[in-house]
C-alpha cells in the first residue's frame, strides 16, 4: 500500500507534506513534488484552454482530497463524488456537471462511489 501511495502522490504518505501558509507556495509544492501531477498540470492546463471538459477517477479518495485542493487552487470549477456523497448529492452534481452550460471543468470520482 506504501508504494501505491508513493506512485500516486508523496502526499499520501504521512509527513511528506511540507505545512506553509503561502498558498502560492503550496499550490508550487504539490504539482512539483510529484512527477504525475507536473504532467496532469500541463495537461489540465491545456485542456481547460482548447474547451474541454474532464472526468478524473481515483480508487484512492485520499488521492481525490488532493485533486481536489489543486482544483480549487488553480481556481476551477468541479465536480466531486466519492463513497461518502448520499444520492441526492450525487444527483445534484451529476446534474450540474451535465447542465448545457455548466461552468464545471472537472469531475472527481471515486471508483468505489458506487453506479
Amino acid at each position: 500500500m506504501e508504494l501505491k501511495k508513493c506512485c500516486n502522490h508523496p502526499y499520501l504518505i504521512e509527513g511528506a507534506e511540507a505545512h506553509t501558509n503561502d498558498m502560492q507556495e503550496q499550490f508550487k509544492n504539490l504539482i512539483t513534488n510529484c512527477g504525475k501531477m507536473i504532467l496532469l498540470d500541463k495537461l489540465l492546463v491545456r485542456l481547460k484552454e482548447t474547451g474541454h471538459r474532464v472526468l478524473i477517477f481515483s480508487q484512492m479518495v485520499r488521492m481525490l482530497d488532493i485533486l481536489t485542493d489543486y482544483v480549487r487552487l488553480r481556481g476551477w470549477a468541479f465536480q466531486r463524488l466519492d463513497g461518502s456523497t448520499g444520492s441526492d448529492a450525487r444527483k445534484v452534481a451529476m446534474d450540474r456537471f451535465n447542465a448545457e452550460n455548466s461552468s464545471d471543468f472537472i469531475f472527481l470520482l471515486s471508483t468505489r462511489a458506487g453506479g
